[in-house]
């Protein structure tokens, strides 16, 4: 006993420093902390004065920020652009829930057949670049079955497009979900007389979707960027989302303008919705505490 007293004395007179004790340099631990710390805020401040100092902020306001060229963009920006860019999300977001189901179960079924189909899915589909799937959609699609057409349109190819990538990252999702609920929750349902499928059904799913609806609305701010590939499927003026509709003005007028609204555009969709998955990730924390 007398032994170890003597080695967690020893520890802390090695470990401890006194706030008020100088270092070998000559100054505290503390002290130097402070001095890192105030150097930081300094070269930040040096840098935001250069930046403001050297930056030409009247061509940049003329060629990105005309209040003129702004104004003549509404409301079009908003009838179309958004709101083509809100269907295409809602409807490949649709897709991919729907598709990220049902390949969720089949990843975690006992049949092999389904689990090899499931997982090369998720690999092939994660594994591309979105911008693949959508020319494959929109060009290899029509040339694989000639005279059938996606309905719907260019929202149809678009959301199919969106559908197909977000399936696959929304099967582990669900997936992951799936297996964060107890496995005694549905051994209990079971014990009551309740078929597999609706054990699952009634239980395990709806469990697995409150757990996961943080992620899934992270997904769904990813799908209103990506929903920005939408041009290379050749869409009419009326189709257009907000890149293509702040792209194609943006070459009419000469001006950058219509970009850095776009830009807004897509900040008053995302923002709030990072907000929201913040505060549902925030709440179930505290529900597990």
């Amino acid at each position: 006993m007398d032994r170890s007293n003597a080695a967690q004395r020893r520890r802390r007179l090695v470990t401890a420093e006194p706030a008020g004790v100088a270092a070998p340099g000559g100054l505290t631990r503390r002290r130097r902390r402070q001095l890192s710390l105030g150097g930081q805020y300094g070269i930040f401040a040096v840098v935001v004065v250069l930046v403001l100092g050297l930056a030409d902020w009247g061509t940049l306001r003329l060629n990105f920020a005309n209040w003129d060229v702004a104004k003549s963009l509404f409301p079009d920006i908003i009838t179309v652009g958004l709101r083509n860019t809100a269907v295409y999300t809602a409807v490949g977001f649709g897709i991919g829930l729907g598709g990220g189901l049902v390949v969720a179960l089949m990843r975690l079924s006992s049949v092999p057949p389904y689990r090899w189909f499931a997982t090369g899915y998720i690999e092939i589909f994660r594994g591309l670049p979105l911008l693949l799937i959508f020319i494959f959609v929109g060009v290899g699609v029509p040339l694989a079955f000639p005279g059938t057409n996606i309905p719907g349109g260019a929202a149809g190819q678009a959301g199919l497009a969106l559908g197909l990538a977000a399936t696959a990252y929304m099967a582990e999702t669900i997936r992951a979900g799936i297996e964060a609920v107890p496995k005694g929750q549905l051994e209990a349902a079971r014990s009551l007389g309740m078929s597999h499928t609706r054990a699952m059904r009634s239980i395990v799913i709806p469990q697995a979707f409150r757990i996961i609806i943080p992620p899934l609305t992270n997904e769904l701010v990813l799908l209103c960027k990506d929903s920005s590939l939408v041009l290379f499927l050749g869409i009419t003026l009326e189709q257009r989302e907000l890149t293509k509709f702040g792209r194609d003005l943006a070459g009419e007028q000469g001006n950058t303008t219509p970009i850095i609204v776009a830009g807004i555009c897509y900040l008053l969709i995302t923002i709030p919705l990072s907000l929201l998955a913040r505060r549902l990730e925030a709440r179930q924390r505290r529900g597990r505490r």
